[in-house]
């Protein structure tokens, strides 16, 4: 299918405004595009007429980004947000939003294509009711190799703190995202993940033993020990006997 979506760009930066639309109307599967240079103009277009992506930098004076997109997810019919931006340390917050795709500035053809199908793909979908990203399974966007990959949070299955940056543990590996711990925290607590130590946060359900060493307790997850603060042991007993009392009654 070609020329079916109709795309806004929006950048406070001219230059960047103008490479993002000049690789968005080379696509073929853009059949209008709009731009603007602030949240304002933003949404001035989508007042005047439907859109069905958004490609917006999150870093703009007034209105940034995201609380642009805070105000897009209250539209009637929402459309897609790709965000646009130099920096990761948003990546979390834009999949909590429900992003479609989170793309790392200077803007390459090929990953920008990419964000594209994205966005068709999730537009062809069967009609669903809206169901939030973070009561499914969000994903959060990790380099490898100079490619984006979508992680999705169900496969982490321990966080560690390294300075300003987390490194989420998978079974086949691991990956650097500027978040803090303690924002992971919070937000992670309804899917099952616990604090343990300053610096790990641990998903429950994985956690095959609670051991006492002599420097205190360990949990082991996938064969790797990690430490349990003195101030985060009793809260963690608790948490194991309840999941496994629920375990139980099943």
């Amino acid at each position: 299918m070609t020329g079916f979506l109709r795309v806004l760009a929006v950048d406070d930066e001219p230059p960047a405004l103008d490479e993002l639309a000049y690789h968005l109307r080379a696509d073929p599967r853009v059949t209008r595009l709009h731009t603007a240079g602030n949240a304002t103009e933003a949404l001035r277009v989508l007042r005047d007429g439907d859109v069905d992506v958004v490609f917006l930098d999150i870093r703009m004076p007034g209105l940034d980004g995201m609380e642009l997109a805070r105000v897009l997810r209250r539209f009637a019919r929402p459309p897609a947000i790709v965000f646009v931006t130099a920096y990761d340390d948003g990546a979390v917050d834009a999949f909590d939003l429900g992003a479609t795709d989170y793309v790392r500035k200077p803007v390459r053809p090929e990953r920008l294509a990419e964000s594209l199908r994205r966005v068709v793909g999730a537009r062809l979908l069967p009609t669903q009711p809206a169901v939030p990203a973070r009561e499914e399974d969000p994903t959060i966007p990790v380099e490898l190799a100079g490619t984006t990959r979508m992680l999705p949070r169900s496969a982490v299955r321990w966080v560690e703190a390294q300075g300003d940056y987390v490194r989420l543990h998978t079974a086949d590996g691991s990956h650097l995202v500027r978040v803090s711990l303690a924002a992971l925290a919070e937000r992670w607590a309804d899917a099952g993940f616990v604090r343990i130590h300053r610096s790990y946060l641990v998903q429950l359900r994985l956690i095959a033993e609670l051991r006492l060493v002599n420097s205190g307790y360990v949990v082991v997850v996938d064969s790797t020990e990690l430490p349990v603060s003195r101030r985060h042991t009793r809260e963690l007993k608790d948490k194991l006997i309840r999941t496994a009392k629920q375990d139980w009654v099943r």
